[in-house]
């Protein structure tokens, strides 16, 4: 990492600390199907390029290599991890070879006014994302949104020196809130992910669960549940204006008023 990147990664959060103080929430955001819709051509995308490695690497038959992308997803949150652990791939080909993006005015799709709707939210934000760096930073960019994250934090930042690691991994989100010098009940977790949403939250975290991006069905056919609000999911919205509304108004004010009036020492 260049002096370069560290000195304005430290600037944006003195400057997030600065305007927000130590008393506001804190902003933990998911990437894909959560700031973007991910799932309108960059997953097909992403997904199609991970069955043809899996291929290539393992031998194995295309239907196969297509369960095994699928199994490895819900069983360790992130199909590189699987596939480390069980065929040793080399991770760093996988990310590099299966996250190209292509032109991004092509397929990116967002909620309107989405930088705005960012700027409008309080409090220190953190990107938190199971994808490379190199496929996170240029839709961040394109966004407009880059400026409003104190800091991003990508696959390859949530490895350790003993594994690579992925939400919804506990030591993961351990580590980043004690690096990081976050208290667990003024931080939230805004994620479209459930699974990730449920484990993490027994650290004390609040959780937002944003369903507009989410499809009807996954890629192998399954209903995608957007019903419902499970016991774990303390706001559930569908866009960050609805997220907007429900912070200025109703429970999800009363929440966030709490989290700020919280830790008075602090």
């Amino acid at each position: 990492m260049s002096s370069s990147h560290v000195l304005s990664r430290r600037r944006r959060a003195y400057r997030a600390r600065s305007e927000h103080g130590t008393r506001g929430p804190v902003w933990l955001f998911d990437l894909d199907n959560t700031l973007h819709r991910a799932s309108h051509a960059i997953f097909p995308r992403i997904n199609r390029a991970m069955t043809a490695y899996i291929v290539e690497k393992l031998g194995l038959p295309h239907d196969e290599a297509n369960r095994l992308r699928f199994a490895y997803t819900e069983r360790y949150g992130a199909v590189l991890l699987g596939l480390i652990r069980h065929h040793a791939i080399d991770p760093h080909e996988f990310l590099a070879r299966v996250h190209e993006l292509p032109p991004l005015a092509e397929v990116l799709r967002a909620e309107r006014g989405v930088a705005r709707l960012m700027a409008g939210l309080p409090g220190r934000k953190i990107l938190l994302t199971n994808a490379p760096a190199h496929y996170a930073m240029p839709i961040v960019e394109a966004l407009g949104i880059r400026r409003h994250f104190e800091r991003c934090v990508s696959i390859e930042d949530m490895a350790d020196r003993r594994a690579w690691r992925a939400k919804p991994d506990a030591t993961m989100l351990r580590r980043l809130l004690v690096r990081e010098g976050l208290a667990p009940e003024r931080t939230w977790l805004v994620e479209d992910t459930r699974s990730h949403l449920k484990h993490l939250r027994h650290f004390g975290i609040k959780t937002v669960w944003i369903t507009g991006h989410l499809p009807a069905r996954n890629s192998f056919g399954k209903v995608m549940p957007r019903s419902g609000r499970p016991h774990y999911v303390d706001i559930k919205v569908q866009s960050l204006r609805e997220l907007r509304a429900c912070l200025a108004i109703g429970e999800g004010a009363k929440r966030v008023k709490a989290v700020r009036q919280s830790n008075p020492n602090r």
